[in-house]
């Protein structure tokens, strides 16, 4: 466990009057709701400049800002959780600022410092702590995100950059467990593409086939290998888990696949207890046979925002089998009390993944 003494490396304008008296905490939604403050770096000269952490509010754009014609932008998620009256904890930061600096390499996005990144989300946090959720389902969402800046239509890398973090209460993803639907028409990634990158193409390709997928009454698309789509990759949201025959399943990374920051501590967590694992090409076939067999035992995803959802039903070309639809499986359960209880201060840190805001 760490835990960071105050010495900040930002400018501060702080608010003049907080918006947190106008907020539910209790039932905050996801991603609608923004505290008071946000982080603003500016990226000119070919360096990052002094970062300020402001109001949060509008930035001031040109409809010919080139993110908004070629997409170049990352982000990350994570969240802050609390941990008791003079607490707040964070979560595998390390993890999440590598993720970033891999997906800014691969979109040619400068990436910041470290200290800025790690220093910018415990500043905000300690100055917005009171915007941390005290129900155990809820936490506050970190949003860290770099972007060019230059307003200019032309197609080539930016000279210029913004990176901001901004935060958000939020509730529960998923309310109930996930209805997926395989697609054999639409892909999310091919290898040499940027599946592994956390930005923004990913997901705007999957936007389509995820609003075909709720018209047919689904939740999200569970993902197939763009080549043969016979291997199972991961969902719209998160990483896909399965347990087949008391295995716990899950595909390998590749380059098409987002490596999950809650992705990895499942899997460290499940050998930490000897469970057997297997991260292997995993046949949407072999997922389906086992369904009918009633060989698959619990399916559930991972992600930030998810944590751990259970999967209750996965319809394949034009077969459906049906998982847990009440509730967690007991392993996606254990995962689930394991990791929740870490974040918040409950369970034993094993790996040593909190940081600890005293506040």
């Amino acid at each position: 466990m760490k835990t960071m003494n105050s010495t900040s490396l930002f400018n501060l304008v702080r608010t003049q009057q907080s918006r947190l008296p106008e907020v539910d905490l209790e039932n905050p939604g996801f991603g609608r709701i923004f505290s008071d403050h946000m982080l603003e770096v500016e990226y000119q000269g070919d360096a990052w400049q002094e970062g300020t952490i402001k109001p949060y509010g509008p930035i001031q754009i040109e409809p010919s800002l080139n993110t908004l014609h070629y997409g170049q932008s990352v982000f990350e998620g994570t969240k802050a959780y609390y941990a008791g009256d003079d607490t707040v904890n964070l979560f595998r930061l390390e993890m999440n600022y590598e993720r970033f600096c891999n997906s800014c390499e691969r979109m040619c996005i400068p990436p910041v410092d470290r200290e800025v990144f790690i220093e910018g989300i415990r500043e905000l946090v300690r100055l917005d702590h009171e915007w941390v959720p005290r129900s155990p389902e809820n936490a506050l969402y970190i949003r860290p995100l770099a972007f060019a800046f230059d307003m200019l239509i032309a197609a080539r890398v930016s000279p210029k950059y913004r990176f901001y973090i901004i935060t958000s209460p939020v509730g529960s993803y998923y309310s109930d467990p996930v209805r997926l639907i395989s697609s054999l028409k639409y892909v999310r990634a091919v290898k040499g593409g940027v599946g592994a990158a956390k930005t923004a193409a990913n997901y705007a390709a999957s936007l389509y086939p995820a609003q075909k997928a709720k018209a047919m009454g689904y939740d999200q698309v569970l993902w197939l290998d763009a080549m043969e789509h016979r291997y199972v990759e991961e969902v719209g949201t998160m990483n896909i888990f399965f347990v087949i025959d008391g295995t716990l399943v899950t595909a390998p990374l590749g380059g098409t696949i987002l490596p999950g920051v809650t992705r990895d501590s499942v899997l460290k967590l499940a050998r930490h207890w000897d469970l057997d694992v297997e991260e292997r090409p995993l046949p949407i076939d072999e997922v389906m046979k086992a369904g009918r067999e009633g060989r698959l035992q619990e399916a559930f995803g991972a992600g930030t925002a998810a944590v751990i959802a259970p999967v209750g039903l996965i319809h394949h070309d034009g077969e459906t089998v049906e998982v847990h639809e009440e509730s967690r499986g007991p392993i996606g359960k254990r995962l689930y009390d394991a990791i929740t209880g870490i974040q918040r201060g409950e369970r034993e840190d094993p790996f040593g993944w909190i940081t600890t805001i005293r506040i």
